[in-house]
Parts: structure tokens; C-alpha cells; sequence
């Protein structure tokens, strides 16, 4: 006997400041799914999900949720008003017994019960609400950028507690990886409708790519019939005395038809122009270290980086990969040891805390404000890249629209703050990026629009990001700080940092054991016959789809590598190329090794 859904909206329509978010929108949630919610910043996503959690109320409609059944939402800035600390906020509707849930989460998630409300970061807000919403484990849970503010120790945490429930969930998240790992299907809004695919996210830009082709198509049908109809209208006067009032409603009804389709929303215009060329080596650190007091940050480390290259830095949270990267850049001075740049870098940054956007600033005035965008005499011009450009039209390059261009820096989301940030960064020239958390609040279609112009871009850049499969798209070296002031480099993304590290090694991205499964007894006197821990049986399922995407990008450089005139005409992209086919091929061999041992110990 089939299930009654959990939740159910029908006929959902709603309006903000005079613009249709949606319009007869019709949606279930079943039993035991485990569905993404994707979209374009802006949308929508995240309206409909405080509609699904009774947060909004729509204009029309209904919303239906199944009797005793519980919906839990994950807030993004939670009221916390009347409680002292973290803890007392995550457990205020759990029963004596089971306070240690949220223990476990903040174990899991790395946030401290006992620290204040009042002196709490947003980040360790939102690391509260998620705990307080696994530790209630209501039916549905509504998850909504649940891995911004966590770093992939605690992503991986969350996964295994997703995976391993039995409640449904509808998440939100930019997190490639993450999506494609725990949904089993797609809600997709675009432009006011919601599509459903019963597939998980890996299966979703195919279908949404088709979807697109598809419509194209009719609406190239659409125009040839509008074409047609209306020259029989004009040519056949001449012919009769009297028209066919039919065809010419007809016509009129294609016309209407034909201006209600909302087009597309295209991707930010976003471009990046490298300046002047560096020096070949671009930045020398030679034994660097750093602590403070007893808290040690960096260990000796010596690193060489390169005209071309793409570094990027993984490590917990607070391990001190943003210090790292402000010692490389001349912003804290090592305690000892040296730090050399090479000649001629113009930098261009974007920072983690966007604190380079004054909030109460108009987007207008971010741009105009700005020293190295300023065009004398024109209040309504921004010089982008030694070209003036009026400031309206910029920032539509970006997504903005005239109305929001006059709005404050404060008003707008995470994305579209990030959006804006990258205009700033973009609108100059430079020759050394610095990208501290870039891919937070982006959406997917921007994310390969930015991953685009990097792989394009013939500057250096360094990147700190908890997004793997960026990681793996962009980087062609990964420095891991694994704690304890220990900093080590290894060649290609983060995939290939997982292939390559030592197996006797320490491994911060190992998921932490939860304080309730810790069982005291005797250790055992001999060894235990082999056995796949929960990490290495994940690992084993996702080889095959490691290795099958080495071989991809191993097939594509290669064609690349294959035109005899690449060296001629693009040295740098030909040494890039030819640095990360060997890179890729190491890893590939890695990842074939690896799997090879963990499905013989599979095995016994």
C-alpha cells in the first residue's frame, strides 16, 4: 500500500514587490526522498523552501503536510534572541534524554554548545542550526546551504549522517559533490516552475541541457509559424475583400504566446584580463613559520609557486590556511624564515569575510567608489579594464538589474555579494588572483562560468576552498594543512591529494567516531582479520568515478597537446597543458594502485 506524501503544495502561487516568484506551482514530497533543489541565485530556492516549511505564506494555493508528520528547516541566519549559549539554542526542543544528540553534531559539525550567543561568529550560528536540526530528526528536513561555513572534515560528517538516515530531506547546496553524492532526485526551478527528475543531481545538467535544446526548438518552431502567419496576413490582403477572422485571432493568440515565454536568465558576463606579465617565479617562501603562543600554525615549510599555476590550500577550519595565504602575500610576516615575490605582480583579491564591500554603500557607489574604477568627471562611469563603461550597464554583466544598483551593499544575498565582489575583482587587471572561499553562495552555471575563465586566465592564482570538485577542476597543486603546523604540497586537485597522500598518514578529512559509539573493553590481544572501514568502503565505490574522470580530463589534454602549432602560439597553456597531463596521469596510476589494494582487502 502506497504511502501518503509527506508533503504536498498545489497550485502555489507568490508575489514579492510586484514581481511573480511563482505561479500555480505544484510539488510533492514523498516518503524516504532525498532530493536537491537547484536553480539559478534568485529563483527562488530558497522562498519556496520557507513555503514548503510554513515559514511563508504563499498568495494562492495550498500546502498539505501528512498527519503527525514533522517538518524541520535548517535556517540560514537563525533567531537565537532569549538564549545564552549555542547549545541551549540546538537542544531547546529535545527532552532530557536526549541532549547528547546535539553533542554528537557538534562533535561532527565542530561547533562549542558552550560557546555565548552573543559572541558567535555566523558561521557558528549556522553550525548550531544544523546540529539542532539532525539532533530532532524530524520527517522532512529542508536543508538549506547546509556545507557553507563547514570544511570538508565536517562535510564529510554531515554526508555520512544523511546517508545513513531515514528521514527525507530537500537540500539546497552549490556543492557539486555533495549533491551527487546523497540525492537520489532533482527539483529544478527555473523561471517560476518547478521540473522533477527522478535521478540525482549527477544526472541533472544533462537533463536540464536537453530540456533547453528542446525548447529552443519549439520556440524556433513558434517563430518560423509567427513569420508565416503574419506575411498571410499582410500579402493576402490584396487578394480579399475580406480576411479570416479566425486566423487573424489565431495570430494574435501565437503572438501572446510567443511574449509570455520568459527567456532564460544568461550567465554573468564575467570576464578576466591578466595584466603585465610577471616574473617567471612568482612567489619564494623559503623555511616560513608562524604560531601564536602555544598554538602552532606553520611548521618550516618552504614552497616555490609559479607564473601559471593554480594553488590551492585545504585544511580543517581554523587550521590557518587564510594565515598561510596572507604570509605568502606579504600581509603577516613569518616568525621565521623568508617570503620573496617575484617581479612586476599586480594582485587582485577576493576575500572569505567580503569585507572589502562596505554594507550600507549602494552597489552604484561600490563600483564608482573605488579608486582603481574611478573616471574622472563621470559620476555614472567605472573604468573596466582602462575601458569606461557606464555603471548600470556593468553591472547587468554581472546579473544585477537597474533597480538593485541603487540598493544597499547590505540587502543583497551571499551570492549576489559574491557576484559583486567579482565585478570589483574582474574590472581590473591583474596578474596574481587570490581567491580565499570563492565558491561560497555561487550558483552551478556561475561556478563553471568562473572555472572557465581561471582555466583561461594566464595569471597565477592562489585558492582556498572547501568545494572538491572546484578543487579538482581548477587546481594543478594542493598544499593540505592537516594541523598541527604541518603543511605539505602535492601535485593536481583534491582528488589527487586523496590518491597520492601517505597511507600511514594523518587524514583530517577522516569522518570524527560519534562520542556514542566509543565502547570501553579490553583491546584485543592479536589482530583483527581485515576489514573495510566506513572510509575506505566509500572510497572503493568512488574510484571507479575518480578514475573515470582522470582518464577524461587525460583524453582532453591530450587532444589539446595534439595541435602542432600550441607551443608556437600559446606557450603558457601548452606548459600548463603538458604539466597537467603528468600530474593527471600520476594521479591516475595512484587512484588504479589504490583501488586495486582496497579491493583485494575487500576481498580478505
Amino acid at each position: 500500500m502506497a504511502r501518503a506524501p509527506l508533503l504536498q503544495l498545489n497550485g502555489i502561487s507568490l508575489t514579492f514587490g510586484g514581481e511573480p516568484v511563482f505561479d500555480d506551482l505544484s510539488l510533492i514530497v514523498q516518503p524516504g526522498d532525498r532530493v536537491a533543489l537547484v536553480g539559478r541565485n534568485g529563483s527562488g530556492k530558497s522562498t519556496l523552501m520557507k513555503v514548503m516549511a510554513g515559514l511563508v505564506e504563499a498568495d494562492r494555493g495550498e500546502r498539505i503536510v501528512a498527519p503527525g508528520v514533522s517538518v524541520g528547516y535548517m535556517e540560514q541566519e537563525p533567531e537565537m534572541a532569549g538564549f545564552a549559549t549555542l547549545g541551549d539554542y540546538a537542544t531547546a526542543n529535545l527532552e532530557p534524554g536526549e541532549m547528547y544528540r546535539v553533542e554528537m553534531a557538534g562533535e561532527g559539525l565542530k561547533f562549542d554548545p558552550a560557546r555565548p550567543v552573543a559572541t558567535a561568529s555566523g558561521g557558528e550560528r549556522r553550525r548550531a542550526a544544523l546540529a539542532k536540526l539532525m539532533a530532532e530528526a524530524p520527517e522532512l528536513m529542508l536543508l538549506d546551504e547546509p556545507t557553507n561555513h563547514l570544511d570538508i572534515e565536517a562535510i564529510g560528517w554531515l554526508e555520512e549522517a544523511l546517508r545513513g538516515t531515514r528521514r527525507a530531506y530537500v537540500v539546497i547546496s552549490h556543492d557539486r559533490a555533495f549533491l551527487r553524492e546523497l540525492t537520489r532526485a532533482t527539483l529544478w526551478i527555473d523561471r517560476g516552475m518547478v521540473r522533477r527528475q527522478e535521478e540525482g543531481f549527477g544526472g541533472f545538467e544533462a537533463w536540464r541541457d536537453k530540456l533547453w535544446e528542446e525548447e529552443d526548438m519549439q520556440r524556433h518552431k513558434l517563430d518560423r509559424k509567427i513569420r508565416a502567419e503574419a506575411r498571410w496576413a499582410v500579402e493576402g490582403i490584396s487578394a480579399r475583400r475580406k480576411r479570416n477572422q479566425g486566423r487573424v485571432r489565431a495570430l494574435q493568440a501565437l503572438r501572446a504566446e510567443r511574449g509570455a515565454q520568459i527567456r532564460r536568465q544568461g550567465t554573468a558576463a564575467m570576464a578576466l584580463e591578466s595584466g603585465p606579465s610577471s616574473g617567471r617565479k612568482v612567489i619564494e617562501a623559503r623555511e616560513i613559520t608562524k604560531a601564536y603562543g602555544e598554538n602552532v600554525i606553520l611548521r618550516p615549510f618552504s614552497l616555490t609557486v609559479m607564473r601559471g599555476e593554480r594553488v590551492a590550500f585545504v585544511g580543517p577550519n581554523g587550521v590557518g590556511k587564510t594565515t598561510l595565504l596572507k604570509i605568502l602575500m606579504g600581509e603577516i610576516a613569518p616568525d621565521s624564515g623568508t617570503v620573496t615575490h617575484g617581479t612586476n605582480l599586480v594582485p587582485a583579491v577576493f576575500d572569505q569575510a567580503r569585507a572589502r564591500l562596505d554594507p550600507e554603500m549602494t552597489l552604484w557607489e561600490s563600483l564608482t567608489g573605488d579608486a582603481d574604477m574611478r573616471v574622472s568627471g563621470q559620476a555614472d562611469q567605472v573604468l573596466v579594464r582602462g575601458q569606461p563603461r557606464h555603471v548600470v550597464g556593468y553591472l547587468k554583466d554581472f546579473l544585477f538589474d537597474e533597480r538593485q544598483a541603487r540598493a544597499p551593499v547590505k540587502s543583497l544575498s551571499g551570492g549576489e555579494k559574491a557576484r559583486l565582489l567579482l565585478a570589483r575583482i574582474m574590472a581590473r587587471e591583474s596578474n596574481l588572483l587570490v581567491l580565499d572561499e570563492p565558491t561560497n553562495d555561487l550558483d552551478i552555471e556561475t561556478l563553471d562560468l568562473l572555472q572557465e575563465l581561471l582555466d583561461d586566465y594566464d595569471g597565477t592564482v592562489l585558492l582556498v576552498s572547501h568545494d572538491r570538485d572546484f578543487l579538482d577542476r581548477v587546481a594543478t597543486t594542493t598544499i593540505a594543512m592537516e594541523g598541527d603546523g604541518r603543511a605539505v604540497a602535492y601535485a593536481g586537485g583534491w582528488s589527487d591529494y586523496r590518491a597520492q597522500r601517505p597511507e600511514d598518514g594523518p587524514d583530517w578529512t577522516r569522518t570524527p567516531a560519534k562520542s556514542g559509539d566509543r565502547k570501553p573493553g579490553p583491546k584485543p590481544q592479536k589482530p583483527a582479520p581485515q576489514r573495510l572501514s566506513f572510509t575506505e568502503r566509500h572510497r572503493l565505490e568512488e574510484l571507479p568515478r575518480v578514475i573515470a574522470q582522470l582518464e577524461a580530463e587525460i583524453g582532453k589534454l591530450e587532444g589539446l597537446l595534439a595541435d602542432p602549432d600550441l607551443f608556437t602560439r600559446e606557450p603558457v597553456k601548452f606548459r600548463r597543458a603538458t604539466e597537467a597531463l603528468t600530474q593527471r596521469q600520476a594521479a591516475l596510476a595512484g587512484a588504479e594502485e589504490e583501488w586495486l589494494r582496497l579491493a583485494e582487502k575487500a576481498e580478505g
